[in-house]
């Protein structure tokens, strides 16, 4: 079957193809268009990719079709699922091995910060969704489960939050899981974009100096965290793939590890780090220590960068483009609304909280709210914007205590509500 008519005669895995590089190139120049000094950067990717999603999803959708017995299935989903996750596990890889070297000192510094930021963050969340269910019921929602389970769907859409997502849909009655898929899909666009936007507006309203923050947020040593840097390792690779590939091998292993959090064992609710926290962590632990012996498991930094940005814009093309297919089937105003809520409120509350009761720097406080909003793209912007990757750090120690708020968070909702 040629497309359009014979205009695009591309079928099958093809298109699949096609349609990712395409969106590629038109999310970056879309991302490139400043007005008044802020821009989508990569996360202009993302919007092409929910318009994609919102078009011609139904197209992409019949050329990934496969036979099993009679029936004729699309895997269309599946396809772009590996897409994003093979994107999340560079990225996330990558910022561990960037963060590593720094993160255990930044870690004894700031500890308390972080924990108590990642918990303010997600309690300011939770507080907002409870907020939404009781107005839900004001107005006459006649399915209080329902709606429930569409808050607790938007709640991790607006926090960009997979786990909190999963976590969600297995707690809840089994007829209300494509409710909380709905959710997910109404909330997930602004969760991108609202932080994306956060990153790089707050530096221009307070007319930080950003040469002056980005000496701030440099950790200060005593010097007994300084490591020797040692001339005679060896390299596993020219391009340093191997460290990389490994980390997110090992990530993916640990990130399926479940611990119970009730009665039932592995049979009832349980926790887990995912692939993201998983990768994560692993990157950490290997970039902290950077060698074995004499084997240097440390990829060299311009390989981290790529790696970086190419995760990033493989995850937003494959989150973007199921997304907009959703959005576009079930979008409605008001559940709109209450996303939007749910991702302003979490990072103003946060934002205020770090800068008057725990005196952090900008790029740190901003740092750490990428990772209490658990959000992947806005730390690739500001990164960009800080130009620095030290606000990395912050982002890696917020980000578990984050994860681990949100999915205990969405399951209370659910069994309280």
């Amino acid at each position: 079957m040629k497309l359009f008519g014979g205009v695009i005669p591309i079928t099958g895995i093809s298109f699949l193809m096609f349609s990712i590089l395409l969106i590629a190139v038109v999310g970056y120049a879309f991302g490139r268009i400043n007005v008044k000094g802020v821009s989508l950067g990569t996360a202009g990717v993302f919007v092409m990719a929910l318009v994609y999603g919102c078009i011609l999803y139904k197209v992409l959708d019949a050329q990934l079709l496969s036979t099993v017995g009679e029936e004729t299935v699309s895997y269309t989903k599946n396809a772009l699922k590996i897409v994003e996750n093979l994107g999340l596990i560079f990225f996330v890889t990558s910022v561990g091995f960037i963060a590593g070297p720094k993160f255990f000192v930044n870690m004894k510094v700031n500890f308390k910060s972080y924990v108590l930021l990642g918990l303010i963050i997600i309690l300011a969340g939770g507080l907002a969704a409870v907020a939404c269910i009781l107005v839900g019921r004001a107005t006459g929602e006649p399915d209080s489960e329902r709606l429930t389970a569409m808050v607790v769907g938007l709640l991790s859409g607006s926090l960009t939050s997979t786990p909190a997502f999963s976590a969600a849909k297995a707690t809840v009655a089994a007829e209300y899981e494509d409710i909380v898929s709905v959710g997910h899909g109404i909330a997930y666009i602004f969760g991108v974009i609202g932080v994306v936007l956060f990153v790089q507006l707050v530096p221009k309203i307070t007319k930080a100096d950003m040469d002056e923050e980005r000496k701030k947020i440099q950790i200060v040593d005593d010097g007994s965290s300084i490591k020797k840097v040692r001339t005679d390792l060896i390299k596993l690779d020219s391009f340093s793939f191997l460290p990389i590939m490994f980390a997110g091998a090992a990530g993916i292993f640990v990130g399926a590890i479940k611990v119970p959090l009730s009665a039932q064992g592995l049979s009832g609710t349980t926790f887990s780090l995912t692939t993201t926290g998983g990768c994560l962590l692993v990157a950490l632990l290997m970039g902290h220590f950077g060698h074995i012996g004499r084997l240097n498991i440390m990829p060299r930094e311009s390989t981290l960068k790529v790696f970086r940005e190419l995760g990033l814009m493989l995850f937003l093309i494959g989150a973007g483009v199921a997304g907009g297919a959703s959005f576009a089937a079930n979008f409605q105003f008001i559940y709109f609304v209450y996303g939007v809520f749910m991702t302003i409120v979490p990072m103003i509350v946060g934002y205020i909280f770090a800068k008057k009761v725990l005196k952090l720097s900008l790029l740190n406080n901003l740092g750490s709210i990428t990772g209490g909003m658990t959000s992947t793209p806005a730390l690739g912007t500001l990164i960009n914007v800080a130009e620095t990757e030290d606000v990395a750090s912050a982002y890696a120690a917020t980000y578990p205590i984050a994860l681990i708020a949100v999915v205990l968070v969405s399951q209370f909702l659910i069994i309280l509500f």
